[in-house]
Parts: structure tokens; C-alpha cells; sequence
């Protein structure tokens, strides 16, 4: 028990980055002289976390992460019945075939909401984005439950993917704003842990709404358990922050509240402009309206007449690339950009983000979207069974974080993180190569659950460790010396977590577009020539494609199309595993504990060779030619 003691933020980042002592259960700044970042450009809700975290008490931060995994036991369960229904959810509609399109629309809401919404908690606070995050899951809920046909179901994604992600990201930034470095590995996978559970639990409830109910009671449900769930750390984020505001620790907000920098008078428009700028909205649209429409017509070209003919999906592929060229260029003289240029000129952080985007493209053409229906399908299994094998994957990624971040904790931050990216990759890739040798019809499910399972495992280490090592090279890079600490690890962290959901997005459009491609041409091959006719119903239901008898002729053709299908896919996400395993070796390493003085008591990671420095060698040097090229060369101070 004496070890768990240090996890509950005994010492809290400045507002500095000083680390100031606590006794008695409240933090006491420990004076420290003004760092290079001016005082009025820190962001009120970073102020207001800041000062926050001098009142936590030892009860207070319990409370408070007790909510946290509450909610994180909510979504997770939540994300395993709502995963299981939505195979049936678009078939209903006809539409089985738009279930990528699906995938890449909550992908590119994913993406592009973690920066603009760890800016919205860094200009209003974590209790407001928090709350916000809420409202729009509440939102997507009701419109999926009441959705009419796949349109309003899949606009319904657009409000369910941003609150559910903007969840994720807020629990990772309130991590990172109440635990070191040491213990941050830890506490990361705090959010994960309830998939331990879940996993298992949410496909049978699945199955008992689909025997019972309909699959929109599935939906439903949650619009009143997940505000119940928020409660506990929502009420503390509220507590403390009305002591704060007491004490007079908290200033006042400039966002909406304070006059225009300009003529200093209260004006809304001024207000609306400020807060425009601070989330740069021209850069997030710039961004999620190029990669939408890159991205969407990949999945929508199979239901073209004339395919990649149609000169509506070409000028959407060309308008798109446009706008994710303009893209750095406005970055680059943005006033508030979604990332500081600082930090890509740090090889760790640039090859850390990338790794996290081509594992999960992995990860979305190899089993998501369509491995569940594969399995429902190709090997007749039910709900009940299906998803735990898919689900899989969450428990075993879920064990081996955890298990990583205890041994990361108990050895003092030895073994370093990297030795774990690079191990975590290697299992990841050789579960492919397992999958793709499994791949055939009759194959037992334990041999499905192993590959899973190392899948998981894999993708597991991989995950807590590289964001570990791009939140400490957002910490250490000498870039970055003097700036508020706060500020830079969430905006890591979002960015981190930007290009998983990015790389989800491209992996879901790559699987649709082999998936539309090859499913109607085998389908119109195999069948016999009696049902042919019903090749387009069968491959826009799910529900149609299993209501042919196992055995039967037709089911056997049906089986085989799918089964062809996805050792395409499994082939191709075998490709994507050259450059998961280039990156990983790519990241530099850190020491946890000691800082560039070789301090240990400094908590701030120390970088190990010459992966960091400022100056050196011809890598350093290729990075941040890199970044000169892609922003322009302009660099800021």
C-alpha cells in the first residue's frame, strides 16, 4: 500500500513546471522565478487547473479518480454493446456495405476533435470541456436510437465520435495534469482497465437486446447512465474549482468573459473572434474537411456507376488534397496553431505520432470493420460468441499496458520505454502473419483467440509507452526549455492520439474500398445462378447474408467472399507493417526519473543519447529539415 502512495500526485507540476511539495493534503507553490513564456499567454484553463491542483487534497484526488474510471467503465461497456449492434443497425437500412463509411466518419471526428478539444480545456477549463463532451454523446445516442435510415444514423456519429473521444482525451489530459512522469504510464491505462470486464459482458448484453428489444434500446440506454456516471468527478472538478475561485487563485476568463485585446471593451463579436483564434478553427477545418473528403469517397466508389470515373468523387479527392496542403502553410502564421512547429523538430515526437497512425491503419484493415462480420458470416458464429473474439483484442491490449506501466513503476523507470515500443511491434506484425495463416473457413475459434490476443498485446505496449515517450519528448525537447509544462503535454498528448484516430480513419477507408470492390464481384462469381439475382441484397445486410442455410450452396458462396475478402485485407495490413516496425526503432528513449542536470528528484524525463539534442547529428539534422519543408521554414520562438 506504502507504494501506491506516490500515485495520487504528491507532487504537482508548477505553474512553471516547478514541482511544489504537499503536506496535509494541499499543494504549497514553491516560489519560482518567471520562465520565458509571458504570464498572459497561459490559457485560463490552464491557470484554473493549475490552481486546481494547489487544493487537491489526498481524498479530494481519490474521489476523483474513482469518477474517472466510473466513466471510463461507462463508455467502455457502452463502446462493446454498441459495437456488437452496429453491423445490425446499418443492415436494417439496407446497408452493410457503408459500415467503412461509417468507420471513417467517426475516424475523422476522432482526428480532428482531440486538438480543438484539449484547446477548449485549456481556454474554459477541464470541467467545462468535460461537460461538453457529455452533452454531445448524450446527443449522438438519441439520434442513432431514432435514426430512420443510414444518413441520420451516420450524422448521428459526427456528435457521438466527439463527445466520446473528447472523454478519451480529457481523461488523458487530467491524468497528465495530476501525476509525474513516473507514474503517469500507470495512471494512463487507468481508463483502459475496465475492458478487462467489459470485454466479455458487452456482446451477451448485446445479444439481449437484439432477442429482447431492438438494437436501438441498445443505444438508448446510455443517455441516462453515462451523465450518472460523470457525476462523481464532475462534482469534484466543481468543488475544487469553486475553492479556488474563493481563494482567489483563479483569474478571470478572457475567452468570453474579458474585453477585446484591442479596444478593451466588452464586445461578444471580439470575444467570438478571440476564441476562434485559440482553437484555430481555420486550420481544424482546413484539416477534418480534407481528410473527409480524401477519405469518404474511397468507401463510396464501389456504389458509383461509373466508379472512379464519376467526376463527383474525383473533385472531392482533389478538393480534399488541396485543402490538406494549405493546411501546414496556415499552420505555419496561424497565431494559435493546433501544434507548436517546437515540437516537430523532435524526432521522438514526429516518429512517436507516426507509429500510432500506422498501427492503428493496421488494426482498421485488418479486423475493424468487417472481421465481425466475417466471423458472423464465414464461420456462422452468433453475436454471443463473435464478439468476444473481436473484443479480444481491448482485454489483452488492456493487460499488457497495465502490465507495462507496473513494471515501468516498480523499476523506477528501467526498463526505459522503448525497449517495449519495439517488442510490442514485433508481436503486432507477427499476430498478422498468424492471422493470415488462420485465415480459412473452419478454423477453430481458439486458434482466432490467440491471434487476438497477441494482436492485443502488441498494440498494448506499443500504445502506453509511445505516448509515454511523446509526452516526455514534449517535456524535454530543448525547444521547449521554460515553457509551461501543462500546456505542452496536452497538446502532445492530442496530437499523439490525432494521428491514431487518423490512421483508424485511413485503415477504415482502405478496408471499404477493397471491401466494395470485392465483395459484389465474388458474390455475382460464386452464387449459384438461381439467387445471383440476390447478390445486392446479400451484400448490403448482414442479416440477409447469415438467413441462408449453413451448408447450403448459396451460404457456402457467401462464406467463400468473405473469406477471400479479408485475406486481401489481412495481406495489405501485413504491408502496413513495415513502417509500424521503421518507427518504432525511429523513437528515442528516456529516463523517467532525473532531469538534464542528472537530478533524480527532478521528476521531468531525461532524453538518453542524442535522439534530443538541439544541435548534432545527421537524424537531428534530417527531422527538422523535415519540418523546415512541410511548415515553410518558419520557426518561432
Amino acid at each position: 500500500m506504502a507504494d501506491t502512495q506516490p500515485l495520487l500526485s504528491n507532487r504537482v507540476e508548477g505553474e512553471y513546471g516547478a514541482t511544489s511539495s504537499c503536506e496535509g493534503g494541499v499543494v504549497e507553490r514553491m516560489p519560482t522565478p518567471p520562465s520565458a513564456e509571458r504570464e498572459e499567454d497561459i490559457q485560463d484553463g490552464v491557470r484554473r487547473i493549475e490552481a486546481v491542483s494547489r487544493l487537491w487534497s489526498k481524498r479530494g484526488l481519490m474521489i476523483a479518480y474513482l469518477g474517472i474510471f466510473l466513466m471510463a467503465f461507462t463508455t467502455s461497456l457502452e463502446g462493446q454493446v454498441t459495437y456488437s449492434l452496429s453491423a445490425f443497425a446499418v443492415s436494417s437500412f439496407n446497408k452493410h456495405s457503408l459500415l467503412s463509411t461509417v468507420y471513417v466518419v467517426q475516424g475523422v471526428v476522432n482526428a480532428v476533435i482531440k486538438p480543438p478539444m484539449a484547446k477548449i480545456a485549456d481556454v474554459f477549463g477541464r470541467l467545462e470541456a468535460f461537460s461538453i463532451c457529455i452533452v454531445l454523446c448524450v446527443l449522438g445516442y438519441i439520434l442513432m436510437a431514432a435514426s430512420q435510415n443510414v444518413e441520420t444514423y451516420a450524422s448521428a456519429q459526427i456528435f457521438y465520435a466527439a463527445g466520446f473521444t473528447g472523454l478519451q482525451i480529457l481523461q488523458q489530459v487530467f491524468i497528465a495534469d495530476t501525476s509525474d512522469f513516473l507514474n503517469r504510464a500507470l495512471f494512463s491505462s487507468l481508463p483502459d482497465s475496465p475492458f478487462l470486464v467489459t470485454v466479455w459482458i458487452g456482446p451477451a448484453i448485446a445479444a439481449l437486446f437484439l432477442a429482447k428489444s431492438t438494437w436501438r434500446w441498445g443505444y438508448a440506454i446510455w443517455t441516462i447512465i453515462l451523465p450518472l456516471a460523470f457525476l462523481p468527478l464532475g462534482l469534484s472538478l466543481l468543488i475544487n474549482g469553486r475553492k479556488a475561485e474563493k481563494l482567489g487563485l483563479v483569474p478571470k476568463r478572457r475567452a468570453m468573459i474579458t474585453a477585446s485585446a484591442t479596444t478593451k471593451t466588452p464586445s461578444f463579436t471580439a470575444a467570438a473572434k478571440n476564441l476562434f483564434q485559440e482553437l484555430d478553427g481555420i486550420g481544424i477545418l482546413l484539416f477534418s474537411l480534407g481528410l473527409s473528403l480524401i477519405l469518404i469517397p474511397l468507401t463510396l466508389v464501389s456504389r458509383s456507376k461509373t466508379g472512379w470515373h464519376d467526376p463527383h468523387i474525383i473533385l472531392m479527392i482533389l478538393t480534399g488534397l488541396f485543402l490538406l496542403v494549405l493546411f501546414p502553410l496556415w499552420e505555419s502564421r496561424a497565431p494559435h496553431p493546433l501544434l507548436p512547429l517546437e515540437l516537430l523538430q523532435s524526432r521522438t515526437f514526429v516518429a512517436g505520432c507516426l507509429l500510432g497512425f500506422f498501427y492503428f491503419a493496421v488494426f482498421y484493415i485488418a479486423v475493424q470493420p468487417y472481421f465481425y462480420s466475417y466471423l458472423l458470416v464465414a464461420l456462422n458464429l452468433p453475436v454471443s460468441r463473435a464478439g468476444p473474439i473481436t473484443q479480444t483484442f481491448s482485454f489483452a491490449s488492456t493487460i499488457a499496458a497495465i502490465a507495462a506501466s507496473l513494471v515501468i513503476k516498480r523499476l523506477g523507470g528501467e526498463p526505459r520505454p522503448k525497449p517495449w515500443i519495439v517488442f510490442g511491434a514485433t508481436i503486432y506484425t507477427l499476430a498478422i502473419l498468424l492471422l493470415i495463416h488462420t485465415r480459412k473457413i473452419g478454423v477453430s475459434e481458439s486458434v482466432l483467440y490467440t491471434a487476438q490476443m497477441f494482436l492485443g498485446a502488441g498494440a498494448g505496449l506499443m500504445h502506453v509507452a509511445t505516448q509515454l515517450v511523446v509526452q516526455a519528448a514534449a517535456s524535454s525537447s530543448s525547444n521547449l526549455k521554460g515553457r509551461n509544462q501543462h500546456q505542452y503535454v496536452g497538446v502532445a498528448t492530442a496530437a499523439f492520439l490525432t494521428l491514431v484516430q487518423v490512421g483508424s480513419a485511413v485503415g477504415s477507408a482502405v478496408s471499404g474500398a477493397i471491401w466494395g470492390r470485392l465483395i459484389p464481384s465474388k458474390l455475382r462469381s460464386y452464387l449459384p445462378d438461381a439467387v445471383k439475382g440476390e447478390a445486392g441484397r446479400i451484400y448490403g445486410s448482414v442479416k440477409e447474408a447469415v438467413s441462408y442455410e449453413w451448408g447450403s450452396p448459396e451460404r457456402e458462396a457467401i462464406a467463400r467472399s468473405y473469406q477471400e475478402t479479408v485475406e486481401v485485407l489481412l495481406w495489405v495490413a501485413l504491408g502496413v507493417c513495415v513502417p509500424v516496425l521503421a518507427m518504432a526503432w525511429g523513437v528515442g528513449d528516456f529516463r523517467l526519473r532525473g532531469g538534464d542536470d542528472g537530478n533524480d528528484d527532478d521528476d521531468h524525463p531525461r532524453p538518453i543519447g542524442e535522439e534530443e539534442r538541439e544541435t548534432g547529428d545527421r537524424k537531428g539534422r534530417w527531422w527538422r529539415w523535415w519540418a523546415w519543408v512541410w511548415f515553410g521554414g518558419k520557426q518561432r520562438n
